[in-house]
């Protein structure tokens, strides 16, 4: 990912361009001025400079509309055929509502979709006032995004049936009674209507931009201000607020972790489970009631300018909803997301002379902080400073080997996932480049020398994509690095950022940002990672469905294809060490009870995936509950967390949801180890050769000399 500007003519594109939104019938929701020029805007600089020109015509207007229905009603759960007929004139014409700055139809869509939310929901209420059959053999198909539409209301009401029946069944099975599960389902159910009446107009916009620009190509996309600023703040890891966590909970707003070292944990005010009723922006100022409101608002309130006050009204976590509040004032202050950068842990593996040592590095993005690098900020954050840190750090601790784990980093960075490689070459190319006119440019390490020079591993898996396939693909081309794990996501595509003020030269905030896609990038070896991915040099069970996640699950993704290699040095011959490490790999795995477990796992659930309907028979759901809880019970200090209590996010109280995501994160990962056990093979194997040269060389030296005497 670039950050840029792309400094043309543009400003002429949105010069005189009107809001003409036609006769709307009051809506809820209507469009704004400001996104009419924001469309009109968007779709001349798509249309001009994104790598995939695609006309802006009825035949991309139908496609646009397929994606919007699909981002709105993904199952299927809420339009019936007789709504999508009804949308049948929108069908074509939404190329016209861009260009010309009408964007009623896709609000009234919308507004369709709101009306049904609330119809679906309301039956949904109602059906917990009677009882349900569950010896009746009937199924609950969840899996419905390829499904036809419900043909009426008869229909899709039977649907409901069936998913109320489904998650009453759940409870039921978890041992909840009757009246439980009542007052359970009709809190969820009341939730997800109070979340329908929230949409804002920038919400709706967002969806159908997106819904325009992923129908060009996957990965561009439109970016409200909301979202341009979580994606700057994704790229420094950094922002200005009190450090504190959000998170909705019925109609509150829950502190759920307190970030160490921020405004709020030294405070000593604050606690996990305190709730944020109201906000004001300092001492004396009145306060704005956000119960009720999104976390995202909330957010809003409490983030702002360095050393700045806010002042929250908290009700504490152990007060009933007519307990004493407390006003808390707070600071603001840089906060660092330290979670989201690159960690460091030690694998010990064996014991005796054989023991080794590896380091993990763990990589969760590429960021970058721009704006810091741009002004010349010495100690700007950024992925691969972090990184070469932590490998002299785990060098002093006098590590065997290194992995470096990739797994779901979706990217960042382009910059970075040159610098990070040139970690562990000395020199020479990384990644080229194919800009739309066919010109190709590369990417190049110019530092002399690396940072580690031993044995060295890649572990990635499906969620591995962009700059880290850029990465893993140069490593594994160069021959530095086994890559281990799964085929990656398979995105081998640049974007750029274009921000819309900058271009309508708007002197305040008002049109958001395009993240569009400019350029393919293709491996040193001509190859490109686009839709193939990366694949593993040695394979991993995989739990992720290729059909329905990675680049060959979108249908206008770009083909593979491939252009001469870059003038690059093999520095290592990967595949005979590839062969012995695979080996080694079989054998362990063959006995290993964690790996053996896990592959279970993988069977189960590609069979779970594939059933795509659940029984709501309870004698049938009962027995296979018993299967899984008996299967779970033969594993040694299994607890039985994994099982289905019937509740989903925030229904739980906040200590058991931190107690289950504690558990989650202190679990075995059982491919992390064998990972390492691979790296450390490697290590013998590089610790091998090394004798045995230098055995050779004193045996020549040896041969030598008796010549000269």
């Amino acid at each position: 990912m670039k950050k840029r500007i792309i400094w043309t003519a543009l400003a002429v594109l949105c010069a005189g361009q009107t809001a003409a939104q036609g006769n709307l019938s009051a809506p809820r929701l209507a469009p704004t001025a400001d996104q009419a020029q924001t469309a009109y805007l968007s779709a001349q600089i798509l249309g001009r400079y994104h790598y995939k020109s695609v006309p802006l015509d009825d035949a991309m207007s139908e496609k646009i509309f397929d994606r919007y229905l699909k981002a709105l009603d993904p199952e299927r759960l809420f339009f019936t055929q007789a709504d999508i007929d009804s949308f049948a004139d929108a069908r074509t014409r939404l190329d016209d509502a861009i260009l010309k700055g009408n964007l009623s139809a896709p609000f009234a869509i919308f507004q369709r979709f709101e009306q049904r939310v609330t119809e679906r929901l309301t039956d949904a209420r109602e059906l917990l006032a009677r009882d349900f059959d569950f010896s009746v053999k009937e199924g609950y198909p969840y899996a419905r995004d390829k499904a036809p539409w419900p043909a009426d209301e008869a229909e899709v009401r039977d649907l409901w049936r069936k998913r109320v029946k489904n998650d009453w069944l759940r409870l039921k099975l978890a041992g909840k009674d009757d009246k439980a599960i009542r007052e359970t389902l009709g809190k969820r159910y009341d939730n997800y209507l109070t979340r329908a009446t929230r949409n804002k107009s920038e919400d709706v916009f967002q969806v159908f931009m997106n819904a325009y620009a992923m129908s060009i190509e996957p990965h561009t996309n439109y970016l409200g201000r909301s979202a341009s600023d979580d994606f700057d703040i994704s790229m420094r890891l950094s922002l200005v607020g009190i450090g504190a966590v959000l998170q909705e909970r019925d109609e509150y707003i829950t502190i759920r972790e307190l970030v160490a070292g921020g405004p709020a944990a030294r405070s000593g005010k604050l606690a996990v489970g305190d709730r944020i009723v109201g906000v004001g922006q300092g001492p004396g100022t009145p306060l704005t009631d956000v119960v009720g409101n999104r976390v995202d608002e909330v957010v809003k309130l409490i983030r702002g300018t360095k050393d700045t006050q806010v002042v929250l009204d908290i009700l504490p976590a152990d007060a009933g909803p007519d307990g004493k509040h407390k006003q808390v004032s707070l600071v603001r202050d840089k906060i660092k997301l330290e979670e989201q950068a690159a960690s460091k842990s030690v694998i010990k593996l064996g014991e005796g002379l054989t023991a080794r040592r590896v380091g993990v590095i763990k990589l969760p993005a590429f960021y970058e902080d721009f704006e810091g690098r741009r002004r010349g900020d010495r100690d700007f954050r950024s992925a691969s400073r972090d990184v070469a840190r932590l490998v002299d750090e785990l060098r002093k601790e006098k590590v065997d080997g290194l992995l470096i784990d990739l797994r779901n980093n979706g990217g960042g960075s382009l910059r970075e996932a040159v610098e990070l490689t040139g970690l562990f070459i000395d020199k020479g190319p990384v990644v080229q480049q194919r800009r739309p006119d066919g010109q190709i440019g590369v990417e190049s390490d110019e530092r002399a020398g690396v940072a580690w020079d031993g044995p060295l591993g890649v572990l990635i898996n499906r969620g591995s994509a962009s700059a880290s396939e850029i990465f893993a693909a140069a490593l594994q081309d160069y021959g530095r690095a086994p890559i281990l794990g799964e085929a990656s996501f398979g995105k081998g595509t640049v974007q750029t950022m274009i921000d819309l003020d900058e271009v309508a030269k708007n002197p305040k905030p008002r049109f958001g940002d395009l993240k569009m896609t400019v350029a393919q990038f293709f491996r040193v070896n001509g190859g490109t990672t686009q839709l193939r991915g990366v694949v593993p040099d040695i394979a991993f069970p995989s739990i992720a469905d290729g059909d329905s996640f990675g680049e060959s699950s979108y249908d206008n993704a770009l083909p593979w294809t491939q252009i001469s290699p870059a003038d690059y040095r093999i520095v290592g011959k990967l595949g005979d060490r590839v062969a012995d490490l695979q080996r080694r790999h079989q054998a362990r795995v063959g006995k290993d009870k964690d790996f053996q477990q896990l592959l279970q796992d993988v069977a189960e659930f590609k069979r779970l995936r594939e059933a795509k309907t659940l029984s709501l028979n309870e004698a049938e759901r009962r027995k296979e509950k018993e299967r899984q809880e008996a299967r779970l019970k033969a594993r040694e200090g299994n607890k039985l967390a994994a099982l289905d209590d019937g509740l989903q996010a925030g229904e739980r109280s906040l200590a058991a949801d931190l107690a289950a995501e504690k558990a989650r994160k202190d679990s075995k990962d059982v491919l992390l180890t064998e990972a390492a056990r691979i790296v450390a093979d490697e290590a013998e194997l590089f610790a091998t050769r090394t004798q045995l040269a230098l055995r050779e060389r004193n045996a020549a030296g040896a041969g030598n000399a008796t010549t000269l005497r």
